[in-house]
């Protein structure tokens, strides 16, 4: 592989893993709607292990605004390890417990709390822009230092620098839709 498509794939790679960052991070950001991708990013101590929710029990959807977690161990203490995660949680839920599974009833948001999450939303993207931007950064070094290296001729260090930019761009465009898709999720329900 010449070294200008190693450095055009290599910066494909970090800014699609990070878009994907990103796509979990606002799957996560509680809408007026149930979702079992909410409880993705808790961790539960399971046996003295931090554990992933969805590795020790089912999430599922009964109704439009609720939540089920059946544990697969069906012990009253993994239970209880579950209901004590969601609660040192960020999502704001309070779990009701029948000692063998988990019911979160996902309130009506306010529209105060709605602009909070569309704040929230805005600050992770351009959190995520600003890593692109580095990843970019990197790159451009990377290509100029093979120029001076010799790897790359002068007219192969300019493409790279745009097919770089070129690249930016449509992540960058896939950041905005994001964005716009989350909020108006937030916004509508």
């Amino acid at each position: 592989m010449d070294p200008y498509a190693s450095i055009i794939n290599d910066l494909k790679q970090k800014t699609d893993k990070t878009l994907k960052h990103l796509k979990e991070q606002l799957a996560s950001i509680r809408t007026g709607r149930a979702s079992p991708a909410l409880v993705d990013t808790i961790r539960v101590e399971y046996y003295g292990t931090m554990t992933p929710l969805q590795q020790i029990a089912h999430v599922s959807v009964p109704e439009p605004r609720m939540l089920t977690i059946k544990p697969f161990d069906g012990s009253p203490q993994v239970v209880k390890d579950i209901e004590k995660a969601i609660q040192k949680s960020d999502l704001g839920l309070n779990p009701q417990s029948d000692g063998k599974m988990l019911r979160l009833t996902m309130p009506p948001l306010s529209g105060e709390q709605r602009q909070k999450l569309v704040v929230k939303v805005k600050d992770l993207v351009e959190q995520n822009r600003v890593a692109l931007r580095n990843e970019r950064r990197d790159a451009n070094k990377l290509a100029d230092q093979m120029k001076k290296d010799g790897k790359l001729t002068e007219d192969q260090c300019k493409k790279a620098h745009e097919a770089i930019d070129k690249e930016l761009k449509a992540h960058e465009q896939k950041l905005d839709e994001a964005l716009r898709t989350k909020s108006k999720e937030i916004l509508d329900e």
